[in-house]
């Protein structure tokens, strides 16, 4: 089976990893809730990463609900995917080291580790839009911690809920035209 074929078999079953997406939304939608608190930055950290733990049980649900084949498993290269989740928890101690040295500026490790890590989605999937997304979170979000006041964090997770949204829909057109290629032979 050609690779191209295969990851876009991915794409199509998995329509793009758009359950997990989707779940990632209302986790940056919580978390814009916590910064936007009067709580300590040391707490707002601690909940951050609580919440966190809503991901898996979340896209499950989601993925379900959109008929979504996260699994994968007659596909040769569906693991990868797997793997390419867990990859982003070896940057982890970067965040830990915000979290203790710097906890004004962990909320923005968290969203350009989060960003950085869909790069490789776009080799996974055969989908442009997250080869070009990726570098545009990492550095719209770095750009945005250099203005926002520490009263302002919320602001962070709110701008990265929304360019998440933004990576789902235009997955979905992807998708789309996919599915259409597939479903509409030449």
């Amino acid at each position: 089976m050609e690779v191209n074929k295969i990851r876009n078999e991915l794409s199509i079953r998995g329509k793009n990893g758009i359950g997990f997406l989707q779940s990632a939304v209302i986790i940056w939608l919580i978390i814009t809730a916590i910064f936007a608190q009067t709580i300590e930055i040391n707490q707002k950290n601690i909940y951050m990463l609580y919440s966190t733990g809503l991901m898996f049980p979340l896209s499950v649900v989601i993925s379900t609900f959109i008929k979504a084949d996260w699994k994968l498993k007659n596909n040769p290269l569906g693991n990868i995917g797997v793997i390419l989740n867990i990859a982003q928890i070896i940057y982890f101690p970067i965040l830990i080291w915000g979290i203790i040295k710097s906890p004004g500026e962990a909320i923005m490790l968290f969203a350009i580790i989060t960003g950085a890590h869909f790069f490789p989605y776009g080799w996974y999937y055969n989908a442009i839009p997250y080869y070009v997304m990726s570098p545009i979170i990492c550095i719209v979000m770095m750009v945005l911690a250099m203005y926002v006041k520490e009263r302002n964090l919320w602001l962070e997770p709110l701008t990265m809920a929304v360019l998440l949204s933004l990576l789902i829909l235009w997955l979905y057109i992807d998708y789309r035209n996919k599915h259409s290629n597939i479903s509409s032979p030449h």
